[in-house]
């Protein structure tokens, strides 16, 4: 019987992961890992993850099922590849992802290594996706789920071939409403818990004011300029913007105005027109190619510049410096440095980059 140390995050998805697991007959422990303290937070009412209350319901869970449930303090490790970076992004004008960077650098990294140090044979998810394996390449394939609505493929990417080998993914072939029936059939007490929504180390969704609560940088006022450089107000520090906002940017223009650009160096905010915040062509770096070894020349594919988008006809090649250029055949809008970039051939993801 093949041992699966399950991530619990204390939501419906990863518990209804974790029984179906059980259900199949693997040998199912529990596991919630402890990312951050909980009074360095505000919790809120609906848009938990990590914090002391879901530790309590994948406890709750575990007791239903029957299995037993273990708490890793990666607070540390968390604090260093996900916090910091997280801050410090945001700081140098970037719109950060830190929920891939979790991925690659906790769950499906340390979790995992503690997973065999343990002698477990697998990790599983309440991920929605899925994974192959190709006999005929030698290689493990993630690829869309049943349900495109809640695809998760695209803060999947950084994955390697042992991680996919070492990874099950219980909920590739369900639907998001068969998974709220069987945990309510099963009178789990997560059945009716809502979705996370934001960021779990910043419930409440004030980006800038977790910055300035851990540091004093980015938030110095700048000027304001238009896409020719000419200053027209005041900003309140970068941290407080994003590519694409068009409300709350204090300055009446008498027309709308949008941000198009952050620059660190000049502490600078540029605005412009939302048809300036269209692009063809993004550079990514930090690159990881998933479902092969690498690219030469000119390679189709679709891409993802964004979590909540469509992936979109595009073209791929490899710069000398091991970064990718990215060409879409029709322009994207607020294409955001500091936000991942995904490459999908059909269903199956090649895979990613970091947006320069």
């Amino acid at each position: 019987m093949a041992k699966v140390l399950v991530g619990m995050s204390g939501g419906v998805d990863s518990s209804v992961a974790a029984k179906v697991l059980k259900d199949s007959g693997y040998d199912v422990t529990g596991v919630t890992l402890k990312m951050f303290a909980s009074e360095d937070i505000v919790e809120t009412e609906t848009r938990t993850c990590c914090s002391l209350s879901d530790v309590e319901d994948a406890r709750a869970v575990a007791y239903k099922l029957g299995f037993e449930h273990l708490v890793f303090n990666f607070r540390d490790v968390f604090s260093e590849f996900v916090i910091d970076n997280f801050i410090n992004s945001y700081i140098s004008g970037r719109t950060p992802n830190p929920c891939i960077e979790c991925n690659r650098h906790i769950k499906f990294d340390k979790m995992l290594k503690r997973a065999e140090e343990l002698g477990f044979d697998f990790i599983a998810t309440g991920h929605y996706a899925l994974k192959e394996y190709d006999e005929e390449t030698g290689r493990w394939y993630l690829k869309r789920p049943a349900d495109r609505s809640k695809d998760q493929t695209y803060v999947l990417y950084s994955l390697t071939q042992h991680q996919l080998e070492k990874t099950l993914f219980p909920l590739c072939g369900y639907e998001k409403t068969e998974v709220r029936k069987i945990a309510e059939e099963a009178g789990l007490v997560n059945s009716r818990k809502p979705d996370s929504q934001d960021i779990c180390f910043v419930p409440d969704g004030k980006y800038a004011e977790f910055i300035k609560k851990h540091t004093d940088r980015g938030s110095t006022e700048g000027d304001f300029t238009d896409m020719q450089g000419n200053v027209l107000g005041k900003h309140k520090g970068i941290i407080n913007y994003t590519i694409g906002q068009r409300k709350g940017l204090g300055i009446a223009l008498g027309k709308p105005a949008f941000v198009v650009r952050k620059d660190s160096g000049s502490n600078t905010v540029v605005l412009g027109s939302n048809e300036d915040l269209f692009t063809s062509e993004l550079i990514a770096e930090d690159v990881n190619f998933m479902s092969v070894a690498g690219i030469e020349g000119e390679v189709r594919v679709t891409a993802k510049p964004r979590y909540n988008c469509a992936d979109s006809p595009a073209t791929i090649s490899m710069l000398t410096d091991g970064r990718v250029r990215v060409v879409f055949d029709t322009p994207q809008r607020a294409v955001t440095s500091g936000q991942a970039v995904v490459f999908y051939d059909g269903d199956r993801v090649l895979g990613g980059g970091t947006i320069v």
